[in-house]
């Protein structure tokens, strides 16, 4: 029903910069909220940045301050900046999306980022 698929992700030094990107496609309208979430390796999936129709942002305290989540709703395509990457940030990144549930249940495969020290 509606379809995401990550990109963006790979190497890159601690202090650098990504910015990956989630394109949605399918039945756009009945999404009410998107998310990113990562899993590091032998960890369990968190949730660090979310936003709503309305365009509010929260962010957990891991990255706050350092990443951005960002939507184009024209080009269907959700953002999150990430400024001082650290070695922990180490992770598969994946994209989000819900309707009014309670579980995200619209997954992409998930992008990898790795932050070297």
């Amino acid at each position: 029903q509606v379809q995401l698929v990550e990109s963006g992700g790979g190497l890159v030094q601690a202090g650098g910069s990504l910015r990956l990107s989630c394109a949605a496609s399918g039945r756009i309208f009945s999404i009410n909220f998107m998310a990113w979430f990562r899993q590091p390796p032998g960890k369990q999936r968190e949730v660090i940045a979310t936003i709503t129709n309305s365009g509010s942002t929260t962010y957990t305290d891991a990255v706050k301050g350092r990443f951005t989540l960002s939507r184009d709703n024209a080009k269907n395509t959700m953002y999150l900046q990430m400024d001082s990457l650290r070695p922990e940030d180490t992770a598969v990144y994946y994209c989000a999306a819900k309707g009014w549930g309670q579980e995200y249940n619209y997954w992409g495969p998930g992008t990898q980022v790795t932050v070297s020290s």
